[in-house]
């Protein structure tokens, strides 16, 4: 399978409280010690192996720990999204969002209730979570389309959820609710081959532009073989995020190593650009859609009135 694994979830069992660290006489907060939320701890050199989506679950699990274990909670939206490790555009909240379907409930600064349908929890990493399907449709209801087609596209990859699944949460959704034709386009444009979140913030802004829509890794071929696997292509047109990355030196490369690398890829890229125009960008111009938009139409694709998104129901049909 092309891409990277997903990353693994957040091991609650790294956290530690303030004061079982104190009994065994130590004192986190002058030592090499990140401090998760008032009263829960974790190894600092642990904390600096984890990324943002990991963060936030260590959050979510510190906040857990902390309650009573008479008053369960079922962890909803950002909270399980960051349970299951599903990524996300915006900045991770402040607080933990959790699922009621009880108006009376309140929340505080870092326990917000999310008033919401039944719904049938399930267990992951010691904790009550919605399910992963539901999961992408609450986001996809109450935040970005960017952040939901990043988790839809991400559970869908790696497995975490099925296409039917999704249909079926979205069917579920009364009419005329808030957030449902919002909810119906994430399932639409969710799609398991996008590598990255990054290559699905491309692919939202990409059809809120009314561009054609683009083959996903596709294979470009010349007549030596297989140039390589594109993120994004158009007939004659490739796209690529973070084109640059791709020309990354390793840590402790030797010199030649690295100018292997290099040269490698600059052929590569001879080639590519030979077969193709290319138009590359990276996650900061993916954020700007004018910027993005005339990268693309630099490399010759612009936007048209009817840029068929829908119309076939493969996944990775070409406009």
């Amino acid at each position: 399978m092309l891409g990277a694994a997903a990353p693994l979830p957040f091991d609650p069992g790294t956290l530690r409280l303030a004061s079982d660290l104190r009994r065994s006489g130590i004192e986190p907060s002058r030592g090499p010690w990140h401090h998760v939320r008032r009263g829960v701890w974790i190894d600092g050199a642990v904390w600096a192996t984890l990324d943002p989506t990991q963060w936030h679950a260590a959050f979510v699990h510190a906040t857990a720990l902390l309650r009573r274990l008479d008053e369960p909670m079922v962890c909803a939206v950002e909270a399980a999204a960051a349970v299951w490790g599903l990524p996300r555009i915006e900045n991770w909240p402040g607080f933990v969002r959790h699922h009621v379907t009880e108006r009376r409930v309140r929340g505080s600064i870092l326990l917000r209730p999310y008033l919401g349908a039944e719904v049938d929890p399930v267990q992951e990493q010691g904790l009550l979570v919605t399910p992963v399907a539901r999961t992408v449709v609450d986001l996809a209801r109450t935040g970005s389309v960017f952040t939901a087609v990043a988790a839809a596209d991400h559970a869908l990859r790696h497995g975490l959820c099925t296409p039917g699944e999704l249909e079926d949460e979205v069917r579920s959704i009364p009419p005329r609710a808030a957030g449902r034709v919002r909810a119906a386009l994430v399932r639409d444009l969710a799609d398991p081959l996008s590598m990255s979140p990054g290559e699905s913030l491309s692919r939202v802004q990409m059809f809120r532009l009314n561009l054609p829509r683009p083959q996903l890794q596709h294979e470009v071929h010349d007549d030596d073989g297989l140039v390589g696997v594109v993120d994004f292509w158009w007939e004659g047109v490739v796209g690529e995020f973070d084109g640059k990355m791709k020309y990354r030196v390793p840590d402790g490369a030797s010199a030649e190593e690295a100018t292997e690398i290099v040269w490698r890829e600059k052929k590569r890229e001879d080639r590519l650009r030979r077969r193709a125009a290319v138009g590359r960008w990276i996650y900061r111009e993916a954020l700007q859609p004018h910027v993005l938009a005339r990268i693309i139409a630099q490399a010759g694709v612009t936007p048209v009135a009817r840029p068929r998104w829908f119309d076939l129901r493969s996944g990775n049909a070409a406009g």
